[in-house]
């Protein structure tokens, strides 16, 4: 059977776009071939070092001191259960070091801060993909099915690939938007916090307790601000360098305004100076750099308001006041046979 037979057959059997359906079917069972080499998970060559369960001890051994068995050393933290998720996770994470971190400090931002952060974004991309790209092509062959005229190649493969690129792209789209809202709710409420922190302090509160009753307060107006104290609260607790947390504190929020208070703590921490002081005069700044955003906002307000007073003002304006005399100057060409 030579080519031109194949491609009249799946010309008659599917319509114009058969032999393109054959090719797409073809290549869906590559990648499908491909998939359980691409998601083995490969073993660990650190197990191999890690110490292998004792033998069980034989009948008469050495018995406990309370005369029963020898048992097994209890472990301190409950075992988590394993993600479903793990035998993908050389296809679903990025390769190298420096990516994963990148892909976790972007989703810390959004917050997201479970362990597997990283993995689940990427499987929700690959099965919104994937999922979306068989709906349009399923519509499609349908389409082609039920109607005497077949779309043309160009239209059923934008329809097949626009919804795979939106379900591959929207999960990104998502995560980004989380981000710049989380941030616009922190720069909102910093200042707030800082004075807070500022009335804990002077009320004779150390700074870690000020800490962990800003992060009370502010839960139900600023639930971001909120949950970035609370952290900050537990690695302090947990014995974490101060330094360090603070660090990370301003890393994780990625607003400018953080991380220049984390500077001044850190500072008035080195030099031994009065930290009431330092909040004092930060939130102060805070405040003002506050209402220069509000007043930039509200200057901003008459230049995006000219396209649409533009656009919506002034054609209606100009046709109520030339129209009568559009209209009147055409009835006087009628009657003078022009």
């Amino acid at each position: 059977m030579d080519q031109n037979s194949i491609t009249q057959m799946l010309t008659n059997a599917m319509g114009p776009m058969g032999p393109l359906y054959a090719l797409a079917g073809v290549g869906a069972l590559l990648v499908l071939a491909t998939l359980p080499v691409l998601l083995r998970k490969r073993e660990d060559p650190f197990d191999k070092l890690r110490p292998k369960a004792a033998p069980a001890s034989p009948a008469g051994g050495k018995r406990g001191a309370r005369g029963g068995d020898q048992k097994k050393p209890q472990s301190l933290r409950h075992a988590a259960g394993s993600d479903k998720l793990d035998k993908f996770a050389g296809f679903l994470e990025p390769k190298t070091a420096s990516e994963m971190s990148e892909s976790k400090k972007w989703l810390q931002k959004a917050g997201y801060r479970g362990a597997n952060s990283v993995r689940n974004f990427h499987a929700v991309q690959f099965v919104l993909g994937l999922g979306l790209l068989s709906v349009g092509l399923i519509y499609v062959l349908f389409t082609n099915a039920t109607n005497e005229v077949p779309m043309t190649s160009t239209k059923s493969l934008m329809t097949v690939l626009l919804p795979g690129v939106f379900g591959y792209y929207a999960p990104k789209r998502w995560v980004d938007q989380r981000v710049a809202a989380r941030t616009a709710e922190i720069q909102n409420g910093f200042p707030d916090a800082l004075d807070m922190l500022l009335v804990c302090v002077e009320a004779g509160q150390s700074l870690d307790q000020g800490i962990i009753r800003v992060a009370k307060e502010l839960a139900t107006s600023y639930p971001s601000m909120s949950e970035e104290f609370e952290i900050v609260a537990h690695e302090i607790k947990a014995g974490k360098d101060k330094t360090a947390v603070l660090r990370a504190f301003g890393d994780r929020t990625g607003v400018p305004d953080v991380m220049s208070f984390v500077t001044v703590m850190i500072q008035s921490q080195q030099f031994g100076t009065s930290i009431a002081d330092a909040l004092r005069l930060y939130a102060a700044d805070m405040r003002d750099k506050r209402v220069m955003r509000a007043e930039e906002a509200a200057n901003k307000i008459p230049t995006k308001m000219t396209l649409g007073t533009m656009m919506f003002t002034v054609p209606p304006l100009l046709i109520i006041l030339v129209g009568p005399s559009v209209h009147d100057m055409l009835e006087n060409f009628k009657a003078m046979g022009m």
